[in-house]
């Protein structure tokens, strides 16, 4: 699978839900990922997408799908979308004790692994434990609701995290998820981050093919070139 230096990865929770394969064939051509958002109303107070969904997201596209876990007990649960076929799945540090464990189950599973911190929740204790995983998702708002306003000062998790990254020498993606949208994608790419979920951006827009493009091309004009 080819591994763009920008990946856009539009949030079907934005989506009509009653047309979800149309949803992912507006964006098949474009979208790097499609990003699922699994909420499970005991984690988080909303109750969206599960296991069945999953499956025939799996069935009706092609696009690798990046499954963000809003749930209790990962341990037990995120596996199971790994097996379905979920490209990266992703749980909350916050929803578990154990969060190698579940990173290395996920990839004795099949699927990336990767870990999402939450609004209120600090990046620092988590750093030396980023070799296991291969996303970090970084919330920019707080996880459990769409269409929330971008909160910028959350960037400076961004900062650390790709601090981490570079002095590490670390294959991991950093995605950013909440607000994302024309006018905060650059400041996101600037702080470091490569993954950028977007849904009222994207399924809001009239044309989201073209509401990717221009996302995708915003994003690296920001993003910081190495030194030559």
């Amino acid at each position: 699978m080819s591994t763009p230096e920008t990946v856009i990865a539009p949030s079907l929770l934005a989506a009509d839900f009653a047309r979800l394969a149309e949803a992912c064939e507006q964006v098949a051509d474009d979208a790097d990922w499609l990003h699922v958002d699994v909420m499970d109303n005991h984690f988080v107070p909303n109750l969206t997408i599960g296991v069945p969904v999953v499956k025939s997201l799996v069935a009706a596209t092609n696009l690798p799908l990046d499954c963000h876990l809003m749930i209790t007990d990962p341990k037990r649960w995120a596996v199971g979308y790994a097996e379905l076929g979920a490209y990266n799945v992703t749980f909350h540090a916050e929803a578990t004790s154990d969060p190698v464990g579940v990173a290395r189950d996920l990839r004795a599973a099949g699927s990336k692994a990767g870990l999402a911190i939450d609004r209120d929740t600090p990046v620092e204790p988590y750093l030396d434990i980023l070799p296991e995983f291969d996303t970090l998702l970084i919330m920019t708002i707080k996880a459990g609701f769409g269409g929330q306003s971008f909160i910028p000062e959350l960037l400076d998790k961004v900062r650390t995290a790709r601090h981490a990254v570079r002095t590490g020498h670390l294959e991991l993606r950093i995605e950013v998820d909440g607000g994302i949208a024309d006018d905060t994608i650059a400041a996101a790419a600037e702080a470091g981050a490569d993954a950028f979920v977007a849904g009222t951006a994207v399924y809001g827009a009239a044309d989201p093919a073209k509401a990717i493009r221009r996302l995708r091309g915003l994003a690296g004009d920001a993003i910081p070139k190495p030194d030559r």
